[in-house]
């Protein structure tokens, strides 16, 4: 069989359905007996019998690996430059308690971007020097929660947001440490909605007039950008202790060119800053963004490769700017757990639709397109939806000698959007209860899950030395229901407010 003129130009007919991109998946995923799929010598089968499906199946081994390969990587190539780098796991991408005890073990560092994963890194035990705050619009509560457990940092976002630090600082006699969240105007290669630093978007200061420094000529920033600004009204407020500056141009970027264009512009502001107050800032924080392969069209660049680029470009601008270079820190998330992770579904409705070209492509011809509905969908996956995002899946619970077919994983919601695999091969003879795993969801689908439809969402699982266990456990329909009020409670709540109680 052919390919599909449906499928889109980067999917390959495939010559064997049944094998795996090993890019996709975590390292100790592969078929075993009969074809089935396994991790870390564990069945799909067994892990389906014992917490159901969907579930997410988390590898521990291959995210331990691939955090110690960002630590590993960037501590060789900055070593001579700054000593090292403090890597922060960006715990947006996903967090448990479980998660953090191994960010922690690791020697890593955890970003975190609210109240609620300030309270996680707390139950993992994690200190307050290992982590920093993020976001664009901190409560009071959660700023001070921060300087409660004295964080390593906080990144302001704004003008307001550091007089709001400051001032909460002294109110209670602190020194809140601060790292400015810079907007360098690159535009990173990524979808409109995770690329974040152009200067038309929520986060960060604006460096206005920022530009490429080089040998010999280097036009001064604007001192009344915001981004000057902050550093002048951080450096006189006597409860501040100004770090450094950070930016992050976006996510699941593969091109090298805007981090080094990030990179240069941070560094020639770090210099102006020097010049204007005779200060040199001790910290630069580069951020996170480096994608994963959700697809064969994806090509993701090792750990090593990113560091070994990133030390070259500060080697060179600081060089060049006669800046001592800071230490510098980054923010993966998704380049550490994304492809530790698969979602396991079953196999529902399945159906053949024809689809007709239009008449100038091929004539108006008619072709099939296999949808398969699975038992969860973008509930517990959100990505397809939100960012077009692209993703594969292979039939896992056995192999099959069918020919493979253009298919369309979709979910069991009311949305006619509901898709998580757009297009895929899987074997024809793919029938309700078959396993279907989706590789690559270890970020953003489970930090972005929600009960559309009153699904529950669904359990988390890690396997290490062929044992499988829970880390977070899967709703039910009493976690479901546990927030509504009863109609009693209700009556007796008005009461309550009538007679001023």
């Amino acid at each position: 069989m052919s390919a599909s003129p449906l499928a889109p130009g980067w999917l390959s007919h495939p010559g064997n359905v049944n094998e795996l991109n090993p890019a996709l998946w975590a390292r100790d995923v592969a078929r075993a007996k009969g074809g089935e799929l396994a991790v870390d010598s564990v069945p799909v089968s067994a892990l389906a019998a014992q917490f159901g499906t969907p579930v997410f199946v988390v590898s521990e081994a291959d995210f331990r690996a691939r955090a110690r390969s960002f630590k590993n990587a960037f501590d060789a190539a900055f070593k001579d430059l700054c000593g090292g780098v403090d890597v922060y796991y960006a715990g947006k991408a996903f967090l448990c308690s479980e998660i953090a005890h191994w960010v922690s073990e690791e020697g890593l560092r955890l970003d975190t971007c609210s109240g609620g994963e300030l309270a996680v890194a707390v139950r993992a035990g994690l200190t307050g020097r290992q982590l920093g705050l993020h976001g664009n619009n901190k409560s009071d509560a959660e700023i001070n929660r921060a300087l409660d457990l004295e964080v390593g940092r906080i990144v302001v976002d704004s003008l307001p947001e550091l007089e709001r630090v400051g001032d909460l600082a002294a109110a209670r006699g602190a020194t809140a440490n601060v790292m400015l969240r810079l907007t360098p105007g690159v535009h990173a290669h990524t979808h409109e909605f995770i690329a974040t630093a152009h200067e038309d978007q929520k986060f960060g200061l604006s460096l206005a007039s920022a530009s490429v420094p080089g040998p010999g000529k280097r036009p001064m920033h604007d001192d009344g950008s915001p981004a000057a600004q902050a550093v002048a009204a951080a450096l006189a407020h006597p409860c501040i202790r100004l770090l450094g500056v950070h930016c992050h141009i976006g996510s699941q970027i593969f091109e090298p060119a805007g981090f080094e264009l990030a990179a240069r512009r941070l560094l020639g502001f770090l210099a102006d800053v020097r010049d204007r107050h005779g200060i040199e800032l001790p910290e630069l924080d580069l951020g996170g963004g480096y994608g994963i392969a959700y697809t064969e069209a994806d090509t993701p660049r090792p750990a090593t490769e990113i560091a070994q680029a990133m030390a070259a470009v500060v080697r060179s601008a600081c060089s060049e700017l006669g800046l001592r270079v800071p230490r510098v820190s980054i923010e993966p998330g998704r380049a550490i757990v994304g492809s530790t992770t698969f979602t396991l579904y079953t196999a529902g409705t399945t159906k053949t639709v024809n689809v007709q070209m239009d008449a100038a492509n091929d004539d108006g011809a008619t072709h099939p397109r296999r949808y398969v509905s699975v038992d969860g969908g973008m509930s517990d996956n959100a990505r397809p939806v939100l960012y077009d995002a692209d993703y594969s899946a292979v039939l896992a619970s056995r192999s099959s000698t069918a020919a493979p077919g253009l298919s369309r994983v979709v979910g069991k919601h009311c949305e006619s959007g509901d898709i998580v695999v757009r297009d895929v091969y899987l074997p024809s003879d793919t029938r309700a209860g078959d396993l279907i795993a989706v590789p690559g969801t270890g970020a953003y689908c489970w930090a972005l899950a929600s009960n559309y439809n009153y699904v529950a969402r669904p359990p988390v699982v890690a396997v290490k030395d062929g044992h499988a266990r829970l880390i977070v456990r899967g709703e039910t329909e009493d976690d479901l229901l546990a927030r509504d009020v009863q109609r009693e409670q209700v009556g007796k709540d008005h009461n309550n407010l009538e007679a001023g109680a």
